[in-house]
């Protein structure tokens, strides 16, 4: 874990392939890229040798968002909003989606609630035999 913005602790899951390519990463290429050890930063660019900044980051982002054919705009946040909504689709409990993002209240989480009622809408719309819910 790790204080983020507000200094509040985030639980950041990874997988062991992204895990396999992180000590790779900080084994083969990260010790040439910092001027100090003692960098606190995970990555870091190459130009400045300290942590990477938002305009970078999104920039970085963006460019791989483009290059895998993505036509709509691509961003950190959206990559965030999205896995917090499908960890939701996928019937992760709202507590541990709060946990992951760091959020101070679950109503703030609650945010990505509403995508996934409108899924279940669109479901039983498409599937149910009446097909007549109305939710508000």
């Amino acid at each position: 874990m790790r204080l983020g913005k507000g200094r509040r602790d985030r639980v950041v899951p990874i997988g062991r392939a992204a895990l396999a390519a992180i000590r790779t990463y900080l084994r083969d290429a990260r010790p040439e890229l910092v001027e100090t050890p003692k960098e606190p930063a995970l990555f870091v660019a190459a130009i400045t040798h300290r942590r990477l900044n938002v305009k970078t980051l999104n920039l970085i982002v963006r460019k791989h968002a483009e290059a895998a054919g993505i036509a709509k705009r691509v961003t950190p946040h959206v990559l965030r909003h999205t896995c917090a909504t499908d960890l939701l689709r996928g019937g992760a409990d709202i507590r541990q989606v709060q946990a992951i993002l760091g959020h101070a209240s679950v109503a703030t989480t609650q945010i990505y609630t509403r995508v996934a009622v409108e899924d279940l809408v669109r479901v039983h719309r498409r599937h149910h035999p009446r097909r007549k819910l109305k939710i508000p």
